[in-house]
């Protein structure tokens, strides 16, 4: 049985999904989707294993892409453009090559269709040694990851999945299904259909996910697709240059509306 994803949906118009990247949530797509809310119908969906949605064992793209179209289904929505960073970039591309007619246009924040050797192991490792039930104060979650993470943004956006309830602290995040499931989510998606629509990679430039190795790749799955490049960025384009980025977004819909 199928389990309905966590979302929120506000505005009107043409619908737009935004699907957030690995250990992230919906909310860290808010300042997108209050740009596009002026002109749009958007949702934003936090995915199986993260946010207040379901946990589950699997985290392959073609089960993270069906939850996508499980939710449209449900909301009674035929076609829809949809946006995702990192992640959620590979599952949105992942819906657009498996039911293209459902995608009205594709954007893609800062990765590529291909499979990544494994990067996240020592965050995934730090994760694993945070014991929220020992914890007595949040600050004492930030010492250990710290002894595996160094950057304090990057250990501040992590244990924004940590949380605080009456009977002491828990994951937000299934940590356990992600780390069993990371060779999945390190793997491409699908590579034996195209997508013919309107497609936009947007890429920060000092982020070195889409690298022109992968062009060959894109070319091949998504024909027309066009790149945009947010220059004095890395790997969080859109939370370091929101307007610009938003910007970039909200043009590249409204030119491909149905």
């Amino acid at each position: 049985m199928t389990t309905l994803l966590n979302f929120q949906r506000a505005g009107s118009g043409a619908t737009v999904l935004l699907i957030h990247g690995l250990f992230g949530a919906l909310e860290n797509l808010n300042a997108l989707a209050k740009s596009l809310q002026k002109e749009f119908d958007v949702i934003q969906v936090d995915v199986r294993n993260h946010g207040d949605s379901f946990h589950n064992s699997s985290m392959s793209y073609n089960d993270l892409a069906n939850d996508i179209f499980y939710l449209l289904d449900h909301l009674n929505i035929k076609k829809c453009h949809f946006f995702g960073h990192s992640m959620g970039g590979k599952i949105a591309m992942q819906c657009a090559l498996t039911d293209p007619d459902r995608c009205l246009s594709l954007i893609v924040a800062d990765i590529a269709p291909v499979q990544y050797p494994p990067h996240h192991n020592e965050i995934l490792a730090g994760l694993n040694a945070v014991k929220p039930e020992q914890l007595t104060q949040r600050r004492d979650a930030d010492e250990i990851l710290s002894r595996y993470v160094s950057t304090p943004g990057v250990r501040q956006f992590l244990l924004k999945n940590l949380v605080k309830t009456d009977s002491g602290y828990r994951w937000r995040a299934s940590i356990d299904n992600i780390s069993k499931s990371y060779d999945q989510i390190s793997m491409p998606v699908r590579q034996d259909r195209k997508y013919q629509g309107p497609v936009l990679f947007i890429k920060g430039e000092n982020s070195d996910y889409i690298t022109s190795e992968h062009r060959p790749t894109i070319a091949k799955l998504f024909p027309t697709a066009r790149a945009r490049v947010i220059t004095g960025t890395g790997h969080w384009l859109h939370a370091e240059k929101p307007q610009e980025f938003n910007r970039i977004v909200s043009q590249f819909i409204e030119k491909n509306q149905d």
